[in-house]
């Protein structure tokens, strides 16, 4: 098959190409292949580690969530010092 023009394609080539493909890393010896084995790594990041601490935690802690609403019941919840508490936080977190 003979195609004339700017590709100048002139027959079927083979699907590795003309020139062989060079590997891009060094070829080591045998004994540096041998002392040396892979190994794998692997990295855990901080809000993978938070993560699986939360695993760890009950879901609900009812006990906490009875007081509570025993408080608010009772109008005892809502106190000056936890809304100074709230505003503190609040005023951190936004500035």
């Amino acid at each position: 098959m003979h195609i004339y023009g700017p590709s100048q394609v002139h027959g079927p080539q083979s699907v590795n190409g003309p020139h062989g493909a060079q590997s891009a890393k060094p070829a080591q010896s045998a004994e540096s292949a041998e002392s040396a084995p892979i190994r794998d790594e692997v990295e855990f990041s901080d809000a993978a580690r938070l993560i699986e601490q939360t695993h760890g935690t009950p879901d609900i802690r009812q006990d906490r969530v009875d007081a509570i609403r025993a408080q608010i019941a009772e109008g005892t919840y809502e106190t000056q010092e936890k809304l100074d508490i709230a505003v503190d936080r609040l005023l951190d977190e936004i500035g």
